[in-house]
């Protein structure tokens, strides 16, 4: 049998000249079977026509190779003879073909040599040479172009070549040349970036140069109306530096403070001032600020797979904030969104004692962090004290800060209540009528334990009154005008002067008592008060309180609600409804006088 890959070859093959249909196909000693045609048998005996499911049987009269007596060995080696002449042509086709899988066969025969198996195989005489194949082109930048490989085709061709109908034969041959030169050079000459090129890329580049143009002519024109001078009065007091005129350097300096003032709407605060002016809140509000973080000072937060997430209420809080509330403007500052830390701020204070919540919307961004900036606060900074447990939200004003540590959520923790003597004495002093700068207060503070150093400068300064007082009394003991003054019944001790509540400053101090021993004393008279009206009324504020808040979101619905159909018709006119009221106002209303009216 023929072997498969040489019998492929011989399929691979294609004649120069097609045999007719009519030509049998010559049989060679590696074919040994010629293949019978199966087709409706002529006789009727041997087929059912009935059966569909059987073949039709071969009629061996018509084809005798598949008979018993011709398929023995020696009929199945024995060329099969041809009656019918072939053609000539038919003949020689079939030779090659058959010459050509002989060949293909003893190369393919069996085992050789390694130099045979390596060495190229040769071609005959009259083959032509190849030339060898050129380098493929670089496609990174586009299709190349075909200028250069068919300038080389044309200097290839024969000018005086007659049968060439493109040869340049003639007296203008070199002429035409010189008119026609090949463009990006030929062979291995490297082409031009503009033969890699197409229409498309030409398009896209010229669209590209006029898109550039059109955004240096817009940049440059907005870059000028940036630079304006200033246009209003405001404008030049938000920028004292940046003066007005057409110079390069003061246009590039307006420009960019517009910019910035247009980022400073996502880094900045929401309001210039956060807090309202202090002539503008009803019922006053106390001389000093006092600003309190709300994560890690007030509360802790934690989470865990037995309880979930969890939030603690520091030790002593509400004693802190009712006892500081008469003598502090206290305000909520913290870096959680208002969404957050609002429902939070209303469980720690349900009375309102805390006047002024502000959340992450107040706060600077900067370097990827929320700092505090007090300069927002429309407070005068000598009057304000921040509380805060992270350096970073008080860089901006680190004299003004008292930075603790953070609370961890520890039950017996004192730390929070241990604040309020050394908070007590600022808020005396700023009392007293003298001007009090809290900042220099609390340089002299900064690097020890505030509580600790203010425990050791008040006993310090106790003894130095005690010592005082003692020798006071002796001078006046021993006087002629003491005893004249007590024989009338005027004794200067008992006469009436300064009064905090109703103590008298001048008998009390008599008595061995500092001006801080009286002013606590006042203070707590007005906590035990305000603790008792919370015990006997703090049901009953909570429900007005809610009562005046749905009022206020029923007012705030009709309104959204008339501004959405306007369209329509008039709007109706919403009734004002009355704010919930402030902790300040309910302390003030029932704690008596207010501990900065003394007589």
């Amino acid at each position: 049998m023929l072997p498969r890959a040489a019998f492929r070859a011989a399929l691979r093959i294609r004649p120069a000249l097609a045999a007719p249909r009519i030509a049998p196909i010559a049989s060679s000693r590696q074919w040994t079977r010629s293949y019978a045609k199966v087709g409706k048998p002529k006789s009727p005996q041997m087929a059912d026509e009935t059966d569909k499911t059987r073949p039709n049987p071969v009629n061996p009269a018509q084809q005798p190779e598949f008979t018993e007596t011709s398929s023995a060995p020696a009929a199945n080696t024995t060329p099969t003879s041809h009656t019918r002449p072939r053609p000539a042509s038919a003949n020689a086709t079939v030779n090659r073909a058959s010459e050509q899988a002989q060949g293909a066969e003893e190369e393919l025969s069996g085992p050789k040599s390694p130099a045979a198996n390596t060495d190229p195989t040769t071609e005959s005489a009259d083959a032509q040479p190849q030339e060898p194949q050129k380098p493929l082109p670089d496609l990174r930048f586009g299709i190349p172009s075909t200028f250069a490989e068919e300038a080389d085709r044309r200097a290839k061709r024969d000018p005086n070549d007659p049968n060439d109908p493109n040869a340049h034969n003639g007296p203008n041959a070199s002429a035409d040349e010189a008119e026609h030169p090949s463009f990006g050079g030929a062979g291995g000459r490297e082409l031009p970036k503009s033969a890699y090129e197409t229409s498309t890329d030409r398009r896209r580049n010229r669209v590209a140069n006029w898109g550039y143009l059109a955004t240096l002519l817009f940049g440059t024109v907005g870059a000028a109306y940036a630079g304006r001078p200033w246009e209003s009065d405001e404008e030049e007091k938000a920028h004292p530096d940046i003066a007005n005129g057409w110079t390069p350097g003061l246009m590039y300096a307006r420009a960019a403070a517009r910019i910035n003032g247009q980022k400073a709407y996502y880094t900045e605060p929401t309001f210039q001032k956060l807090l309202p002016d202090k002539d503008k809140i009803p019922g006053g509000a106390p001389e000093l600020t006092l600003v309190l973080s709300l994560e890690d000072l007030l509360l802790h937060s934690e989470w865990s797979t037995k309880h979930g997430y969890r939030l603690a209420k520091r030790p002593g809080l509400d004693y802190f904030l009712r006892y500081l509330s008469s003598q502090y403007e206290l305000v909520i500052f913290t870096s959680v969104k208002s969404m957050d830390a609002d429902p939070i701020i209303r469980k720690l204070d349900p009375f309102r004692l805390v006047m002024w919540p502000l959340f992450r919307e107040a706060t600077r961004f900067e370097n990827g962090e929320y700092i505090k900036d007090l300069s927002y606060l429309n407070r005068d900074p000598s009057k304000v004290i921040v509380i805060d447990t992270d350096p970073s939200h008080v860089k901006l004003q680190p004299e003004n800060a008292i930075v603790l540590p953070k609370w961890k959520g520890e039950p017996g923790d004192k730390g929070l209540v241990a604040m309020i003597p050394f908070l007590e004495y600022l808020a005396m002093m700023s009392q007293t009528g003298q001007p009090v700068d809290v900042r220099k207060v609390l340089e002299s503070m900064k690097g020890k334990d505030i509580p600790t150093e203010y425990a050791r400068r008040e006993a310090k300064l106790r003894e130095a009154f005690q010592r005082d007082l003692a020798e006071q009394k002796k001078k006046s003991k021993g006087s002629a005008g003491g005893v004249f003054m007590k024989s009338l019944g005027l004794d200067a001790a008992k006469s009436p002067g300064m009064q905090l509540g109703d103590q008298n400053i001048s008998q009390g101090m008599s008595e061995g008592k500092m001006m801080i021993d009286m002013y606590r004393d006042f203070n707590i008279q007005n906590y035990q008060h305000l603790d008792k009206q919370i015990r006997e009324n703090g049901d009953q504020w909570l429900k007005e309180m809610a009562e005046e808040e749905k009022k206020m979101q029923e007012a705030a619905m009709k309104d959204m609600k008339a501004g959405a159909f306007s369209w329509l018709g008039a709007a109706p006119q919403s009734a004002a409804v009355p704010s919930a009221a402030s902790a300040p106002e309910a302390a003030t209303a029932h704690a008596g006088v207010p501990p900065s009216q003394t007589k």
